[in-house]
Order: C-alpha cells, then structure tokens, then sequence
C-alpha cells in the first residue's frame, strides 16, 4: 500500500504536524503501515489485558495513621527553642495587629 504526498501531507495536517514537502518525498511510510497491519492480524482471542507486560504484585500495606513518632526529632532542628516545650515550631510575627 503506497502513500501519494497528498495523502502524507493529509495525515500530517490531521495530527497537527508541519512536514516539509523535501522530508515528504523522503518518507517510508509504507514499512511502517505493512508492519502496523501484520500487528492487526495477530489472534489475540483469550488473552487478557494487561497494564504491562511484566507480571509483578506491588506490596501491600496496612493503612494505618500515625504521627510519624519523630515529632521531637524534627522539633531539636528549630533554630528557637521556646515552642518545642510545649511541641510546636515558633515563628517571627507577621503582621501587625493593626
């Protein structure tokens, strides 16, 4: 099955590419749709679906929620140590109560 340059530059415009008419000429096309339609005839009839083709189950864990159990780890990098008594972070004011 052989393409015209009519039909290229048709295709081309259909998804959106600009292809020079010089690059048009040069173009082998026809390989690629012979082996596109050698893809189509494969039986395929029994054979399930998949994602990918590497057969492999992710681990699962347990869902459970936690605080982490580092909270005082985290809170001795603080450069002002007046929160972490009390376990929080304590910051320079903002803005003004005006």
């Amino acid at each position: 099955m052989a393409f015209s340059k009519q039909q290229l530059q048709k295709f081309a415009d259909l998804i959106r590419i600009e292809i020079p008419d010089e690059k048009l000429s040069q173009m082998n096309i026809d390989s690629v749709v012979e082996w596109l339609d050698k893809l189509q005839k494969i039986d395929t009839n029994g054979v399930e679906p998949m994602l990918s083709p590497a057969e492999h189950k992710l681990p699962w864990r347990h869902d459970v929620v936690t605080d982490g159990g580092i909270r005082d780890n985290v809170l001795k990098n603080t450069p002002d140590v007046a929160g972490n008594s009390r376990g929080y972070f304590a910051v320079p004011k903002v803005m003004d109560g005006e």
